[in-house]
């Protein structure tokens, strides 16, 4: 569990363990899923493992594992992406997210991509049935599909060159008159209209963690966390 908050960078942790319940995922904020679904004692111990570890962390209390000495030599993306949260392989591709640089890794015949995950907070692949060769990932925004995410680099061969430099891709160039007339992005407060039936503490986590990520000002936390604390 150290090795897997280490990788997270203490804020989630991605482990597979029969004594923590099989494979597993944690974030902070309350988010805990453990292949033992039903066992809610193990569950409340696992996650107070998962908080004591974390803080202890954040404190300097103990120090935490170097993530590195457990990759070895398996590195296959980018080296500036540092440690991934999470990684692993489905469908004959293989994966690794990067919560913190919003920014996932697939590698597929040789080549690798680096899509952008934006506001999709990904916490590891779906499990999926079948041939569907596109890959799915969960996040505190649900489920999002690979082809949704905006491939932004790729290796010319990963596996002759697993070291080159990656090419941006091209991006659509506009006079400086036309610039001001692309469209801008909504703001993130946009992406957080939910549904009335969702659950207003749980919302009001997720908004916390967006404050707390830039994505949120104060007053806008402030104006939405009041719009939710009325349907209680």
């Amino acid at each position: 569990m150290a090795v897997a908050l280490a990788a997270g960078g203490g804020a989630m942790a991605q482990f597979g363990h029969p004594e923590l319940g099989g494979m597993g995922q944690w974030s902070q904020g309350g988010m805990l899923m453990i292949g033992d679904m039903f066992n809610d004692g193990l569950k409340h111990r696992v996650r107070g493992l998962a908080d004591e570890l974390a803080s202890a962390m954040r404190d300097g209390r103990i120090s935490a594992p170097k993530a590195s000495e457990s990759w070895g030599s398996s590195r296959w993306w980018p080296e500036e992406l540092g440690q991934p949260s999470s990684s692993g392989s489905q469908n004959g591709q293989r994966y690794a997210v990067f919560p913190d640089k919003r920014r996932l890794a697939i590698e597929r015949d040789g080549r690798v991509t680096i899509h952008d995950t934006g506001d999709h907070r990904i916490h590891g692949a779906s499990q999926q049935q079948g041939s569907n060769s596109n890959l799915a990932f969960n996040g505190d925004l649900g489920s999002v599909n690979l082809s949704d995410l905006p491939e932004i680099r790729r290796s010319p061969d990963a596996r002759e060159k697993p070291s080159a430099s990656f090419e941006t891709a091209a991006q659509p160039s506009f006079p400086p008159s036309e610039q001001a007339k692309q469209p801008r992005p909504a703001p993130a407060a946009a992406t957080l209209s939910s549904p009335a039936s969702g659950d207003p503490i749980e919302l009001i986590r997720r908004l916390a963690e967006l404050r707390d990520a830039g994505l949120l000002s104060e007053s806008e936390f402030s104006v939405k966390k009041t719009e939710l604390l009325s349907r209680l």
